[in-house]
């Protein structure tokens, strides 16, 4: 499959374009003026196709009366077609009309609209000559459309290349629009900085920019600036690897672009639309999507969008293997862009040398894939692209030490340009960029029996976030054996290790225990996705799995845990390793079939739920918590970086029972319940409640949090999907302001702790959004950046009736000298036997251990 990254190329050299608002110097009628303030406000707000037709009506009415204000309907007829995407057009009406060499304003206007079209058409040279008139203009005085010359000659430097070629001019733009108290071509601004940002490479830095874009233009009114913005966040987001994201944000401002009728950005949100089901492997989706694109392109007769549109078609036409109808596309796009003396783009390239490959040309798919791969001009992602596809090709020609050569070049580069970014929450998803590639050096390894070093590689890519928010030290550049050692991580820690890897084609886990990890091969991804997202959907449901000896739960420890069985140590606890939609699966629920397991090795299963909470009994179909005590774990890497908690004492901060701070998050009346039964288990003199209005965000951040060896929340709590740092507690309100009552993941990690337990008896709190190789996230994945040796979180929302009772039992468990994860699983079993509804696993299984 290659590097999905090579769809990551933001290949549109279609710039945004900004309304430059003039000062009226004249004193015109005020019929003309009113008219073409209405006709502005029109495009301000982004009703296009209105504001056209009112500066048509305008220049009609005037045009014989008022030349000077019929220019300016002339030029705002222009700015609007353009916007449209309709710029052939915008051209011809501008080529038949003179500006007056009196009103330099209206020159520049004209200049920098026309500069615009030309470059969305690729024909540089003209926009550079309209620009370097302009620029001859702006020497004499600082008017206020000049911002529109220095932001088009940022997006002409932008196209030229190299992309960060343009970042002064742009950032001139914005100081010029600032100087001048213009809000609305200041919004404009930061859209142009969001966009030029991507495409530099500069992600994370876009987010900010096209965010604070999309906050202005939404205060403003200017719907069509607040679409472009929304799309450049999708853009932005689709780099850094988070789809779902993406496509939230492209599918909203396509619809908004087609109301707008702004042609070219419906045309821009849909083929980007078509990017993400492309690699959701939904062909069929993405090829309708580029299809619709490209006849929009060929509608509004632009060059540049009628080229992406046919790489786009012919991209995908690869991926299905329809060598043909893509080599079709490429030959029209290599017509159009020879025709005039271009130089081929790297996409290009990349899909002819694709083609190449899947008919056997491998000299010619080589030589192209180096061509983009060695070309610093290129794009980075492009680049990553061509690397990835040459390594498989050399696998594929049995060349197995210059693939693996590749393969280590094209990670070493993704850590590079993964490095750049400066926020953890882009890199967070910028992770997943990379998963294939992982995969399929992954597979060259198993291949040639060397799995030590592919369970390396495979915790390599999941645990980098993590790694280096806790400041663990990793070799970027080797996946070697000797960069971890799990048999003696599973002699450490007591445990049999599980960990899992999923991938499109075939699937493992290893196994490992002090004398060794064993390499047991599973199915695709695809076959366990469906069934854990049908048995979690059951569980849900608050359905009764064990009743109704539901398939999938059967099912799922068939494929994930019985290979292993005969490994697993009786009375051990056992470490999941999970990743991707297996980290959403409470791997206890899973039913295991009738067995007898070893005396004074697990409690007795449902069917005998009457005994004592050690006793041993023959077994029915029961769950998998009846045989072992589970902890969850992000990576190897984080096990093998473990130290023994630095608090030792029974200090405890108690947080719950706040004040309603919104009509969404109401107080329940068990919250007050919990609280008194936790406190019970510890000593006055140890314990610090902070109940009622005192549980707010700003009393946890200043209470000295690292001074406990146990911290408890009792309260609600949000999961963001999409930005895992946005994950918050929700506590009272204080002063500081509205959000006030949010005690978010981001603020948790910046207070270092000591202990030995973090819960949060709330909804949702390991996070309900997961990365490719990335595993945990959210409220659980802050407090072990912060320094938790462990944490238990909550993987759905949780009931307000079971939940004090199980709390209840797991600090008895504590009390009584067991390990957190020990009490913990004690307690579900005590729900489970209690013969009543808490039994079902939609009221015991939400919690899980997870520990560093």
């Amino acid at each position: 499959m290659g590097l999905r990254a090579r769809a990551r190329l933001f290949h549109f050299a279609w710039a945004v374009v900004f309304l430059f608002v003039i000062p009226l110097h004249d004193s015109p009628s005020l019929s003309a003026r009113e008219a073409y303030e209405h006709a502005l406000k029109l495009f301000q707000r982004g009703r296009l196709v209105d504001s056209q037709i009112a500066s048509q009506q305008g220049y009609e009415r005037f045009h014989a009366t008022s030349p000077d204000w019929a220019a300016r309907f002339l030029l705002l007829e222009a700015e609007t077609l353009v916007w449209r995407g309709m710029d052939d057009k915008a051209l011809r009406l501008l080529s038949g009309q003179q500006t007056d060499p009196n009103h330099p304003e209206e020159t520049i206007r004209r200049l920098a609209i026309e500069a615009s079209a030309f470059i969305h058409q690729g024909q540089l040279a003209a926009a550079d000559q309209r620009l370097t008139q302009g620029e001859a203009l702006c020497v004499r005085a600082d008017y206020a459309s000049c911002g529109a010359v220095f932001r088009t000659r940022g997006i002409l430097e932008v196209n030229q290349g190299p992309p960060a070629a343009g970042r002064p001019s742009l950032l001139k733009n914005l100081s010029h629009a600032q100087a001048h108290h213009d809000r609305y071509l200041e919004a404009n601004a930061l859209l142009t900085l969001g966009w030029a940002a991507i495409q530099s490479g500069h992600l994370d830095e876009s987010v900010d920019w096209s965010s604070s874009a999309y906050r202005a233009a939404s205060n403003l009114g200017a719907e069509n600036l607040a679409q472009a913005a929304s799309g450049n966040l999708g853009w932005a987001y689709y780099q850094l690897g988070d789809d779902e994201k993406a496509l939230e944000n492209f599918l909203s401002s396509e619809k908004s672009a087609e109301e707008l009728g702004n042609l070219g950005y419906q045309l821009k949100w849909m083929s980007a639309a078509g990017f993400v089901y492309r690699d959701a492997g939904d062909l069929t989706r993405a090829t309708q999507s580029l299809r619709k694109a490209f006849e929009l392109a060929k509608q509004l007769n632009s060059k540049q969008d009628i080229v992406n549109a046919l790489e786009n078609l012919a991209q995908v036409s690869v991926d299905a293997g329809r060598l043909d109808e893509a080599s079709a596309y490429i030959n029209q796009v290599v017509r159009i862009e020879v025709k005039d003396g271009g130089r081929l783009s790297a996409n290009v390239m990349l899909s002819q040398g694709m083609v190449a490959a899947g008919r056997g040309q491998d000299k010619q798919a080589e030589s192209l894939f180096r061509k983009v791969q060695e070309d610093p001009r290129n794009p980075t992602t492009t680049r990553l692209g061509a690397e990835g596809q040459l390594a498989q090709l050399l696998e594929r020609q049995g060349n197995t030490r210059a693939a693996e050569r590749m393969y280590r070049t094209t990670l070493a580069d993704f850590e590079s340009a993964r490095a750049q970014l400066k926020r953890e929450e882009s890199k967070l998803p910028f992770v997943a960029n990379a998963k294939p590639l992982y995969d399929d050096y992954l597979n060259l390894l198993v291949k040639q029996g060397r799995s030590d070093e592919a369970l390396a590689l495979a915790d390599r890519s999941r645990a980098r976030t993590l790694a280096d928010s806790l400041g663990i030290a990793t070799n970027n550049h080797a996946a070697s054996a000797e960069a971890i050692d799990p048999r003696r991580i599973a002699k450490e820690t007591g445990a049999t290790l599980l960990f899992y890897w999923l991938g499109p084609d075939r699937s493992y886990l290893w196994a490992i225990t002090p004398a060794k990890a064993a390499l047991i091969p599973l199915p695709a991804q695809g076959q366990i996705i469906a069934r854990v997202e049908r048995y979690r959907k059951a569980i849900l449901d608050i359905e009764d799995p064990l009743l109704g000896a539901n398939s999938d739960g059967q099912a799922l420890y068939n494929l994930l845990v019985a290979p292993a069985s005969r490994l697993i140590r009786p009375g051990a606890p056992v470490v999941i390793l999970a990743e991707g939609v297996l980290t959403q699966l409470n791997f206890e629920t899973l039913l295991v079939p009738g067995s007898s397991s070893p005396s004074g090795s697990s409690p007795s299963p449902a069917s005998d739920r009457g005994s004592g909470p050690d006793h041993f009994a023959p077994s029915a179909l029961h769950y998998w918590i009846d045989d072992a005590t589970l902890v969850s774990a992000p990576s190897l890497a984080m096990l093998a970086a473990r130290k023994s908690p630095l608090r030792s004492d029974r200090r405890l901060l108690l947080i719950g029972n706040p004040v309603t701070a919104s009509e969404d998050y109401p107080s329940l009346p068990l919250f007050g319940l919990e609280v008194k039964q936790i406190q019970e288990h510890f000593h006055t003199a140890d314990s610090t409640v902070l109940s009622g209005p005192k549980a707010n965000p700003a009393a946890y951040l200043s209470s000295n949090p690292a001074q406990y060896s146990y911290i408890h929340f009792v309260s609600h709590a949000i999961a963001s999907r999409t930005d895992p740092l946005d994950s918050a507690i929700i506590l009272s309100g204080s002063t500081t302001g509205d959000g006030s009552y949010k005690l978010y993941a981001r603020d948790i990690m910046q207070h270092p702790i000591h202990a030995r337990l973090v819960t949060v008896s709330a909804c949702s709190t390991s996070g309900t959004r997961t990365y490719a190789g990335e595993g945990l996230v959210g409220l659980s994945w802050a407090f072990l950046h912060a320094g938790s040796e462990s944490v238990i979180g909550a993987l759905w929302e949780v009931a307000d009736e079971s939940s004090p009772r199980l709390m209840n039992t797991l600090y008895q468990g504590i009390e009584d000298g067991k390990t957190p994860a020990e009490a913990l699983r004690l307690a579900k079993i005590s729900l489970i036997r209690a013969n009543g509804s808490f039994g079902k696993p939609f009221f015991w299984a939400p919690f899980q251990v997870y520990a560093r």
